[in-house]
């Protein structure tokens, strides 16, 4: 710690050329052993005296043979650099399959907590480009601006994803194919696109600004060690989950992020705008929240197959959890298709690492 700059680069140079004697020793004649192994005795005399100029002169002599002996080749760099990158990967995707790993929340069903994507129609021109770059680093929002280029009749609104992480949507017309960055529900929901639609030329299919939904890390270690506590929002598949929708044919059945609101023996009871579990208030500031129904959180709402009235109440089943949305009224979760698998879940939600909104940070 409290050696010179140069004394540490001396004493790294003795390490390397003790490893290269040790490798060389077999195919090094016994002339060049002596001359390096004199070199190598010089310097470590004129490091035990503290003797700079000596220090100085002796590993640059030794330099020198090193690099006579061990000319460096034309791949080197090449093969340095391309193994940085697959540690770095090796390194990435440990992580991602062990530790964290990155989600994106697609829908609102937990909105106001977490955000999915929104769109905003709007009739205004863009911002400068200037400004978009800037709105899009800083708030994950891009503008669209899809307008029919003769008259067209929308047929199919299907969805194109990239790196199995964005989700275009390709508006399928009788006359053309429009490119978007937003996905299909968004353009049904937010600016009403749908197939059937006709526009004449000239007129504005989708114009505005889409947010994107919040970019979360997920913990996956923790849930190793300890079980799922009631009031965690978490992330789970929906492998063997009997649901309306369909798997992906790329990436298999679709990941849901809910709130984890019964845990294993647990009976629930929903009597608007209030959660009851065992008979008692949901307690835990994530479950107060919803339950005080002000804006713009709207309290618990009833379901459809389980929970579906108020007097209608159910028990979480062994090695089972009940995920409710915090959006309970837009939110397709554990009231309509069950409780989920343990083995189905992944993780915890821990933080939104991107947009930088007011959601960023740990997630309650």
């Amino acid at each position: 710690m409290f050696q010179s700059r140069e004394i540490k680069h001396t004493r790294l140079l003795l390490r390397h050329a003790e490893k290269f004697l040790r490798y060389k020793k077999d195919v090094l004649d016994a002339n060049r052993r002596d001359s390096l192994t004199t070199d190598m005795n010089e310097l470590r005399t004129a490091l035990a005296a503290r003797d700079r100029e000596r220090i100085r002169t002796s590993s640059v002599s030794l330099d020198q043979k090193l690099h006579k002996l061990s000319p460096p080749h034309w791949e080197m760099g090449w093969r340095e650099n391309c193994e940085v990158i697959l540690v770095a990967i090796v390194v990435a995707v440990a992580v991602r399959s062990y530790f964290i790993q990155p989600f994106k929340i697609p829908t609102g069903s937990m909105q106001p907590t977490l955000n999915g994507i929104i769109g905003h129609p709007t009739n205004a021109a863009a911002p400068n480009i200037v400004k978009q770059i800037a709105e899009f680093f800083v708030l994950g929002r891009n503008y669209i601006n899809v307008v029919a280029q003769q008259d067209e009749r929308i047929e199919q609104i299907a969805p194109q994803k990239y790196l199995f992480f964005f989700t275009w949507s390709r508006i399928i017309t009788d006359q053309t194919t429009h490119l978007v960055y937003a996905p299909p529900d968004t353009l049904k929901q937010d600016f009403h696109v749908f197939p059937g639609n006709q526009y004449k030329r000239g007129d504005v299919i989708a114009r505005g600004a889409v947010d994107t939904g919040d970019q979360v890390f997920v913990d996956k270690l923790s849930y190793n060690f300890i079980k799922p506590h009631r009031g965690n929002v978490f992330v789970f598949r929906t492998t063997h989950i009997v649901m309306l929708i369909p798997e992906d044919p790329e990436t298999g059945a679709p990941f849901f992020i809910k709130r984890l609101a019964g845990t294993p023996g647990d009976t629930l009871r929903i009597d608007p705008p209030l959660l009851y579990i065992n008979g008692k208030p949901a307690e835990g500031y994530g479950f107060q929240r919803v339950m005080s129904a002000k804006f713009p959180y709207r309290g618990y709402s009833v379901g459809r197959a389980y929970l579906g009235s108020r007097d209608q109440s159910f028990t979480v089943p062994p090695n089972s959890y009940f995920a409710m949305g915090d959006n309970s009224y837009s939110s397709y979760d554990s009231r309509y298709w069950g409780p989920v698998p343990e083995e189905n879940v992944v993780g915890r939600g821990l933080m939104v690492y991107w947009p930088f909104n007011r959601h960023w940070g740990l997630i309650r």
